[in-house]
Parts: structure tokens; sequence; C-alpha cells
């Protein structure tokens, strides 16, 4: 059991250590990301020294269950290249730029808007990518227009981790969490949309409190304009996201499952896209961009945290973390140490973690743990960067574009929205629950 824990802590002390310190390295002219190779080579070593036994990863990789981690990778990247097809095309920055159109000649009209586009965006595509494609519309016209991005950089970073919670697809965490217990996709929403809904409300309030004076100071806004160059590809993919969340909501009602759902939908789209390449002659850039930009280090790093955790399940160490969790409310507890637990170890080993610890519960407690443990996951992402991946691209994109936010100014406003924030939305689930 102790080496188990050792190799564990340490491995999850460097992943840490490798996002603050060294998030990435460049060998020839490839830049590659550190943290899944050092969460790598601790499942390495877990299998090697058979801590990890390979027929149990092996078993479970295999496993006819929700809690497959093949399946939830499949659900996640099928999700997400529906949402970065569409940005490839140019719909979230036309969207972009057609809010800033309504927005009144102050900071707060502007602000006003992409708090609800981020929000909207948000719930029907992913976090990620909405941090990926607004962060840079956002400096760049800060930029211009001489005002300061924080207060829509804050709001937008904020919003596109809170209302992703709405979901069970806006986020790779929920969907670990929520397919483990067997949570359907209208079963989640059903739970989950009176969090986001306290925690919107909360976290709107809190960021315009401390921005307000200067969101009220008259802005310049020179309108860009932008328009989409191939409609049919904006048809093609609008038509089957809208037709992949409509069968996954009912997808519990026919019996199929949700990664089957969404890889259809995703197969369906590079097949449509295929077929309009060579109908109407136009550039391949839609398509090869978009799986140029799939997260794909989140593989070996999803795969490498799940053996660690096959490992402490083993060895024991899970069923005592468990237990000791256990003991209070559900609700509280586990919402408050999976908030900070994503912040010490990143929310995604955070949650595979999680997802086995409450085990031991019966109903309807052990659903409460899962339901507060996914508003932990969201909501502790803008705490500090290592909370997720979104703060790590978030704080990278920052100072790719000359934004000065350190560690401590992340931490500092995150501490000011997020402690508030979370705890209304476990209020909320406490009522729903």
């Amino acid at each position: 059991m102790l080496p188990t824990l050792i190799i564990s802590i340490v491995t999850f002390v460097l992943v840490t250590l490798s996002i603050i310190f060294f998030p990435s390295i460049k060998i020839g002219k490839v830049r590659l990301d550190t943290y899944w190779m050092v969460a790598l080579l601790g499942a390495v070593i877990l299998i090697a020294t058979s801590l990890a036994p390979m027929n149990e990863v092996l078993n479970q990789l295999v496993a006819p269950n929700s809690i497959n981690p093949l399946k939830i990778l499949i659900l996640f990247f099928s999700m997400t290249i529906l949402s970065i097809y569409l940005d490839e095309v140019g719909l979230f920055r036309y969207l972009a730029c057609l809010a800033t159109k309504k927005a009144v000649k102050n900071q707060f009209g502007l602000f006003l808007v992409l708090y609800a586009l981020t929000s909207v965006l948000t719930l029907f595509t992913s976090n990620d990518v909405v941090i990926l494609t607004l962060t840079p519309f956002i400096c760049f016209f800060a930029k211009n227009a001489k005002i300061n991005p924080l207060p829509f950089l804050i709001a937008e970073f904020a919003a596109a981790n809170t209302w992703s919670m709405a979901l069970i697809i806006g986020n790779p965490t929920n969907i670990y969490l929520a397919t483990s217990a067997g949570i359907t996709f209208l079963g989640y929403l059903k739970v989950m949309i009176v969090p986001t809904l306290f925690a919107g409300l909360v976290e709107f309030s809190l960021i315009l409190l401390i921005f307000h004076k200067q969101l009220h100071q008259p802005i310049r806004i020179e309108n860009e304009e932008y328009r989409i160059e191939s409609h049919s590809d904006l048809v093609l993919g609008v038509s089957l996201l809208v037709v992949c969340l409509v069968l996954l909501t009912v997808s519990n009602y026919v019996h199929f499952e949700m990664w089957i759902v969404s890889a259809a939908c995703a197969v369906s789209l590079l097949l449509g896209a295929l077929i309009l390449r060579l109908v109407t002659k136009r550039h391949w850039n839609y398509l090869g961009d978009s799986f140029r930009r799939l997260p794909y280090p989140l593989i070996p790093f999803m795969l490498s945290m799940f053996v660690i955790v096959v490992a402490l399940h083993t060895q024991g160490i899970s069923a005592a973390l468990g237990e000791w969790l256990n003991r209070g409310n559900p609700i509280f507890v586990y919402g408050y140490a999976s908030f900070l637990a994503s912040n010490v170890i990143n929310n995604i080993p955070m949650s595979i973690l999680f997802s086995s610890l409450p085990q031991g519960l019966a109903e309807p407690l052990y659903r409460q743990a899962v339901y507060a443990s996914v508003i932990g996951s969201n909501i502790g992402a803008f705490l500090t960067p290592i909370g997720a991946l979104a703060g790590i691209m978030f704080s990278s994109l920052l100072h790719k574009y000359e934004v000065k936010y350190t560690f401590l100014d992340f931490t500092k406003y995150g501490a000011m929205i997020a402690l508030p924030t979370i705890t209304v939305a476990l209020l909320g689930l406490f009522l729903v629950l």
C-alpha cells in the first residue's frame, strides 16, 4: 500500500510542478506539453512494479460498463470535433462580432453580451473550445479599444467553467463522473440546472461588483465585420450538433449509450465534410485544422491517471479515503474536497479518483456525492491555473497575447469568485437532492 501511495503522490506533485514551472518542452520544431509525460511515467512505474496489475488494467479498459475510459474518451473527442469544426467554419467568431454590435457605448454593455455569449456557447459545446476561441478575440478587441481586458477575460473564464456544469458534455470531468454513476443525459440536466443557475447568478454579480467602476466607463466600439465563407459547412456542423444533443437527451429511452450517439454524429460530420469537399472542390482546411486542434495529450493523460486509480483501488487506498470522506454530508464534503483536490492534482485525475470514492454510500447519498464532485471539478477550475487544463490553456493564451495575469492574480480573483460560487452551487444541489 505504501509504495503505491508514494508513487501516486509523487506523480501528482510532479504533474502540478510541471504545469507551473515547465508546461512544455521543445523537441526540434515540435513543442510538447509535459503534464501527460509525467503522468505516463508514473503509470508505467506502477505497471512495471505490478502495483497496478496489468490484467486488472486491461479488464477495466474492455469492461462493458459506463466507467470504461475508452468510451468516455470517444464521447469527449466526438463532441469536441463537432465544436472545433464549427469554430473553424467561423461560427463562434461571427457570433462574437455580432454580439459586440449589440453592446451599448460603455463597457458594461460589452461585458453583458460577452458573458451571455460565453454562457450560451458553453452550454452547447464545451468550456475548453469556448476559451480557446473567445480569449484571443477579447485580447484583440481590448487592445484595439484601449481598455483593460481583465474584467472580460475573467468573466469569460469563470462563465465557461460554471455553465459547463449544466450539460453532461460541457466538461470531460462531467462525462467521467456522471457516466461512472450511470447518470443519463436528461437525468443529469434535471439535477444540475438549478446549481448552475445559482452559481451563474452569484458569479456574475461578484464579477460585476469587483469591476463595476471601470465597466461603466465609455468605450468606442469599432465593429469588426466577419463573414462565414462556407454556409454549407455551417449548416452541416450546426445540424449534426443539434441532432447529437437531441439524441443524447433521449439516448436512455432508446437504449443507446452516449458514446455511440456522439461517435455516430462525429463520423457523419466527417463523411458529410468529405462529400462537400468533393462536390464543391473547396479547400480541406476546416477538416485538417479541426483534427490538428484536438487535445490529443488528454488521451495519455487520462489513461495514465486511470492506471493510477486502478493501483489505488487494488491496494485498498481508495476504499480507505472513501471511508474517511463518507462520514459527513456528501454534498458539502465531496463538493469542497473535490474543489480543493482539483487545485492540487488537476480536475481530471481528481474526477477519475473521486468516481470510486463514494461507492460505499447507499442511494441517495451516492448520487449526492457524485453531483457534488461534478460541481467541485468545474468551479475548482477558476481558483488556480492548476485546477483544470482549461486554466493552463487560458494562462498560455494570455502570455501569448501579452496580457499580464500572474499566478497570484489568477488565485486572488479566483478566491474572491470561486469560493462564494461553489458554496451557492452546493446549496442549490442540496435543495434539489
